[in-house]
């Protein structure tokens, strides 16, 4: 996982930027797009991050460490608690604040909800990003969306962008660099994340289940990986990964009939993984049954989703 970077020079800002919002308003997506390349998982599925993801974009005269939160919403098990409190929690320890909301909906409760959380942060620019503006048509609609943000927030900018198709983005990175305190880097130029390498391939496979499966089975699904060991002298990354679920019938539709639907998750995770790590893999899998893990703590530290 590298990025094309340049060597430091004498003088570089450095710091750390919260992306926060609502669930499915294309935080991970829009991270991704900085980044140049995918170390968050993305799915039209709402809560699709779980833990605080950090994602590293170096330049030659900035490095920008990007925390991509879970969606800041109403909790309903304990899973849902720790999402909301690491989303929180992140906002005391940054440089810059990116609010993101999507230009295709309205204003609502949950919107609401965060611009009271952020009027609680201190000293801290919050820029107001309006998400998906490569949907909106009428750009009055668009007008309309700024206006009724701007007077509830003394937001640093107001930005329009398109994670998905980049408008924008360049400009808002500029901006970040620019705000940050001069300091050297604290990653090495070619970092792109700062997670283990079991963390991002657990995380692809959990991005395939939750793109093929059905609607009461994506939010009670974890993956672990069990080994994962490279055989150098073929170039082979062999990796065993269980994918866990809280019920013996979601356990049925994950695998599919006759196994299908689980061969298709290795399948297309298996892709990622190569082109990520660049090597060819063996990546086997299975589904277990955890009754009701998310309300249990012991697994939300098994599967890293609680600090011990």
């Amino acid at each position: 996982m590298t990025s094309q970077t340049t060597s430091q020079p004498d003088k570089t800002r450095s710091g750390f930027v919260a992306i926060v919002g609502r669930p499915n308003v294309g935080k991970s997506t829009l991270m991704n797009r900085m980044i140049g390349q995918k170390v968050a998982i993305m799915s039209d599925k709402p809560q699709t991050t779980r833990n605080r993801i950090h994602g590293v974009l170096t330049r030659e005269d900035g490095q920008i460490i990007f925390m991509d939160t879970p969606g800041i919403h109403k909790p309903k098990h304990k899973l849902g608690e720790q999402m909301v409190k690491t989303a929180v929690q992140t906002l005391s320890e940054v440089e810059a604040v990116l609010f993101l909301v999507d230009a295709t909906m309205p204003k609502g409760a949950g919107d609401a909800y965060i611009i009271e959380i952020l009027k609680n942060v201190r000293d801290t620019p919050v820029y107001l990003l309006i998400n998906k503006v490569d949907l909106i048509e009428d750009k009055g609609e668009l007008f309309a969306t700024i206006n009724s943000y701007k007077d509830e927030f003394p937001f640093a900018e107001i930005i329009p962008v398109s994670a998905k198709e980049g408008d924008n983005v360049d400009t808002l990175i500029n901006r970040l660099v620019e705000l940050l305190p001069e300091g050297p880097f604290y990653y090495p130029p070619d970092m792109v994340t700062d997670h283990p390498e079991r963390f991002i391939v657990a995380e692809l496979i959990r991005e395939k289940v939750l793109h093929l499966t059905r609607e009461e089975v994506p939010h009670s699904v974890a993956v672990e990986v069990e080994q994962m060991q490279l055989q150098e002298e073929k170039n082979l990354l062999i990796i065993h990964a269980a994918i866990y679920t809280e019920r013996d019938s979601q356990k049925g539709i994950i695998i599919g009939k006759q196994g299908a639907l689980l061969k298709k998750v290795g399948q297309l995770a298996r892709y990622d993984i190569e082109r990520m790590f660049g090597s060819k893999v063996y990546l086997e899998l299975w589904v277990k049954v955890k009754a009701d893990w998310r309300n249990r703590e012991h697994m939300l530290r098994n599967f890293g989703f609680t600090e011990e």
